[in-house]
This record gives C-alpha cells, structure tokens and sequence, in this order.
C-alpha cells in the first residue's frame, strides 16, 4: 500500500470546525492519515474515490430499513483504503444502527457523525489548509535531514553516522544491510538486548525470503517477539541494481509519511556513497590488474617495471610469492549487471577472508576471472595457509552463488621476480582441472603427470603422440560404433584385472578379452610391453587434456 501524507483523523476531529463532530466508530483507525478530502451526494461516487480520502455525505441515500446497504457501504470505503467517513446523520435518522457501528470497529473504520449545521465547505477548507501546512513543515523537516545527511557525507563520515541521523530522526530502532560487500550496522539504543537481537534476527529472515530481490519499499507487520510490530524497509539502489537495505521498526513512536521520507533521503545519500566507493574501487582495482599483468608477462621488460612499482602494493621482493585463480563460468542467460555483482560479492568475500585470516594478498578481477597474489615471510605454512583460504573460499561460492567456477593455484616461489612462474602453474592447473579433476580447487603440484603434460609449449608433441597411439582406435570406434576406447580406460582403472573390467562393462569374459585383443592389433602395441601399455595410457590422458 503507497503511504499518504497529511493530517490523522484525531488531528481532523480537533479542528475548530469539528467542534460539535464526534467519532462514533472505527477508533481503532483514528490515527489513519487524511490526504485528501471529498464529497459524495451518491453512492455510486466510490468509484471515483482513492486512498486515503475522506469522505462526506449525508445519511440522505440511507434506507432506514435497509442495514445492509449501509454495511456495504463501509466494506467498500475501506476496502478502498478511505481514511474515514464522515456522515450528517441528522435531520436524515435518528443514528447508525448497531450493525454499521460493529462492523465499522470490526475493521476499525472511522466514522465521523459531523454537526448537521456545519458547512462542508468550512470541512474541507479548514483540512486542506492543514494538511499544506503540514506538507510545508514536512518538507523543512526533510530538508534540515538532507542537510544532516550531507553534512556527513562532506565530512567524510560513514555509515555508522548516517545510520545515526535516521534513528535521530525517526527515534526508532535502525539497521542498514549493505550487501557487496556484506556490511550491517545498526542504531538501537533505545530497545532491550533481546529486542536487538530480534530485530536483527528479523533482518536475516527478510535475506532469506524473496523480498530482498523487490525494488520497492515494503512496509508490513512483523512477528516481533510474539507481537505484531509494523516494520518499513527502504532498498538502496545503485545502477539499477540492489546493494542494501535499510530497515526501521514501530518500537517507540509510529511510523509514518515523515519517516517514509527520511528512509528515502538516506537511501539516495548511501546509495551515492556506494557508487562513489565502486568508482574508487574500480580504479583502484585496474591499478592492481594493470599491476598483475605486467608482473606475469613473460616479457622480462614488462616484469622489471611492476618490480619497481611494488613497493606501491606493499610487496617485499624478497618474500614468498603464490598465484591463484578463480575463474567464473555465466550461464549464456546470467547478464552483465549479475554478473558484475557475483564479482564485487567475490571480491569482498575475498577480502573478508584474507583479513579473517591475517594473511598478505593482492586481489584484483579481470572481466570472468580474479586474480589472488599470496605472500608469506616464510615457506614453512604457504600450502597449508592456501589451502585452507580456497576451502573457506568454496563453501562462500557454493553458499552464495549460482554460477561454475573452478580455482586454480599455482607453486609458491620466492622471490617477486618468479610470479610468474606461479602465474603459468595456476592456469595450467585451470587448463587440467577442466578435464582431468573433479574438484573445483586445482593446485598444480597435484596433478602428476600433466604437471607435464599441460605445457602449453608440448601442445603440438601432443597432438602427434596422440595421433601416432590412440588416434586409430579412436576412428575405429566411430567406424565401427564400437566402445574400445572404453575398454582401455577401464582396463587401465582396473589395472588389467579381465574379471573387475567385466563386470565394469557388464560383458563377457571371452568378450573383454576379444576387445583387448582388437586394441592390441588396431595400435600395434602390446599390453604386455610396459613402454607400450605406458604410451597408451599417457596417450589417454593426452585425450582428455585436448578434449579429444
């Protein structure tokens, strides 16, 4: 429901004018907020009514044998959202019938019996000139908030402070989420230790629903400690795109257009904020990019000049140095804005752990990948220290994120100048894992053998030991739809057990030792030989790896 500005029913009933008025039902809504004010001479004027009038008329069209034309009436005006309704009862009937009043507290629907000798004119005039002098009021109150909020901003203040200046002003408890990356601050001084922790435990609940991902501001009643407690939550929105949320809650004083109206003032000051720190970042971040690609070239000129910028980064050039890379996989429906998002949600989360775990890194991205640059005084815990960052890294991934990754970690050197030796280590490992390791974290220096064979410099030696060994078999397969490749794989996995690689192809004995036979024949090789059963099992791996 869109929120009205303007004056309450109980600042309506004590206006001069209202004097000799009474409010004879509907109570529950007397602080239901009056925008506008109109004037009905036929029921059929509901269809031109809209939230937050309200309505006078006479109790003229009123059947006094009728109740339930009455009661209709007040469904329908509530169910239009009208502020309240005012009706001259007399000299038209005595009064309202039980019925209509019932029912009016039922939905606590205010129903205002005005003095039949007071002029509707006189009504109306007298609201709207309030409800302008409220709206003035209004405004010089927002401004003097803009004003504060600037103010902070200008003094290079937080949003700690600005989080300060909303629970000022709307004198409510106050929580600002901000999502890339994640950071929660909050005002509530004012409430219980055991309010706050209920409150904050209403904001991951809001996270965990699918109203985090709305743009409009929400406002509800919320389950607060076994009561019903009216909450407003005001999204931040940078680039069209959610990075925040700020949330308030009716605690102390209700909330209302006014407190609407900070929460909006706020949410556009941090969202300039966040768009100011992405512009930082963002350069920040092609420094560190620009910084990482001449350190990895494999031109020595180029490297020479990052190592006399390292000091820059903090970089000794005598420490030991470690490569990892996380690569991102979108699917062809993920756009840009998303994924643009899934990286500052990355990056910050990597930051987060590289302070959580005292360690020295560089992180910088670059379009689908990040780049981490480990560094360490010593060797004795590199691997171990890694190793447990890319874990935590993974559960972060897995937790968070919709989208293929893979990370790909390189040998540790020591030394600066080495980098980027680590650098061809991590990418080799990117390039293996993709074929070779069903895990999302690679390291180099667990591959084994295609260590070796993932040397970009080897890929054509590659290709012609692949087409001098298993390039026949494989044509052969095609040809013939037979599944002899398939029977070498297994017989390798099985290391040359006939019974276990049987039972793996659910075939024959005498079938299994046919096909090896045929492989044997195809290739010109001898599984018996040892340099030929190690050719053909390399040559499997040489598959895999050109994704043959």
């Amino acid at each position: 429901m869109k929120r009205q500005n303007g004056i309450t029913i109980e600042d309506v009933l004590n206006l001069d004018c209202m004097e000799k008025s009474r409010l004879i039902a509907g109570t529950g809504g007397s602080r239901n907020t009056v925008s506008k004010v109109n004037i009905m001479a036929d029921p059929d004027a509901l269809d031109w009514v809209s939230q937050g009038e309200l309505l006078l008329t006479t109790a003229y069209f009123f059947k006094k044998d009728d109740p339930e034309a009455q009661k209709q009436l007040i469904r329908d005006c509530a169910e239009k959202n009208l502020a309240g309704i005012g009706i001259k009862i007399y000299p038209y009937l005595d009064m309202l019938s039980v019925e209509v009043v019932e029912l009016a507290n039922h939905l606590s629907f205010p129903i205002i019996d005005i003095y039949y000798a007071t002029p509707f004119s006189d009504i109306t005039t007298r609201i709207f000139k309030e409800i302008f002098n409220k709206q003035v009021s209004l405004l010089e109150r927002i401004e003097r908030v803009h004003e504060r909020l600037m103010d902070v901003v200008l003094k290079e203040g937080g949003l700690k402070e600005i989080t300060g200046v909303i629970q000022e002003n709307i004198k409510n408890p106050v929580a600002i989420k901000i999502a890339f990356p994640e950071q929660l601050y909050q005002n509530m001084a004012t409430v219980a230790d055991k309010t706050q922790a209920a409150l904050l435990d209403n904001v991951n609940r809001f996270y965990s629903s699918n109203k985090q991902h709305e743009k409009a501001f929400d406002e509800g009643l919320e389950n607060i400690q076994g009561r019903p407690v009216r909450r407003m939550v005001m999204p931040i929105i940078v680039k069209n795109n959610i990075y925040g949320h700020i949330f308030a809650w009716h605690i102390s004083t209700p909330l209302g257009g006014f407190d609407l109206s900070v929460m909006e003032s706020a949410s556009t000051t941090i969202a300039l904020e966040i768009l100011k720190q992405l512009s930082v970042r963002e350069v920040e971040n092609r420094y560190r990019a620009e910084f990482l690609e001449e350190l990895f070239s494999m031109e020595e000129r180029r490297r020479i000049k990052a190592l006399e910028r390292a000091d820059i980064f903090k970089l000794d050039l005598k420490d030991e140095y470690a490569v990892a890379i996380l690569q991102l996989g979108f699917s062809h429906s993920t756009d840009v804005t998303t994924a643009e998002n899934q990286i500052h949600f990355l990056k910050g989360s990597l930051e987060r752990l590289i302070k959580e775990q005292k360690i020295k890194a560089l992180v910088a991205s670059k379009t689908d990948s990040i780049y981490i640059l480990f560094s360490f005084n010593n060797n004795k815990q590199t691997t171990s220290t890694i190793k447990s960052f890319c874990s935590r890294l993974e559960k972060i991934i897995d937790q968070n994120l919709k989208a293929d990754y893979r990370i790909g970690v390189g040998r540790d050197y020591s030394g600066l100048k080495h980098m980027y030796k680590s650098h061809i280590d991590a990418t080799n490992a990117l390039k293996a894992g993709e074929v070779v390791e069903d895990k999302q974290v690679v390291h180099f220096d667990q591959l084994g053998i295609y260590k070796i064979l993932c040397q970009d410099a080897l890929t054509e030696e590659l290709e012609s030991f692949y087409e001098g060994t298993i390039q026949p078999l494989i044509d052969y397969d095609r040809k013939k739809s037979t599944e002899l490749v398939k029977t070498l794989e297994v017989y390798f996995h099985h290391n040359g057990n006939l019974k276990k690689i049987s039972d793996t192809l659910y075939t024959h004995y005498n079938t299994t030792l046919y096909r090896l036979q045929r492989v044997q024949q195809i290739t010109a090789m001898n599984l018996d030989n040892p340099k030929d059963r190690l050719n053909l099992e390399v040559a499997l791996k040489i598959k895999r790896l050109l994704k043959k």
